[in-house]
């Protein structure tokens, strides 16, 4: 599914469509809807780089345990498990 955002949502936010969507995505990281995993793929960035990110905001990391489950699939797809 995509989301498009109307022209007067992206002009009154002053924000290009990337940092909007870079938003919306902390935001529900912060609110747990989305996994550190998910975040960054949707943000098209490694996962360091978002918890880099969320550093630059002071926003803090959870990890729970879907997210020890998508890291063990990641593992287990890259043949490291």
């Amino acid at each position: 599914m995509s989301l498009l955002l109307s022209d007067e949502l992206v002009k009154a936010s002053g924000l290009s469509e990337a940092e909007l969507l870079q938003e919306v995505v902390l935001l529900l990281f912060q609110r747990e809807k989305l996994t550190l995993g998910k975040a960054s793929r949707i943000l098209g960035m490694t996962q360091l780089e978002f918890q880099a990110l969320l550093a630059s905001r002071d926003l803090y990391i959870h990890y729970d345990v879907e997210d020890l489950h998508e890291d063990v699939r990641g593992l287990q797809e890259l043949g490291l498990l």
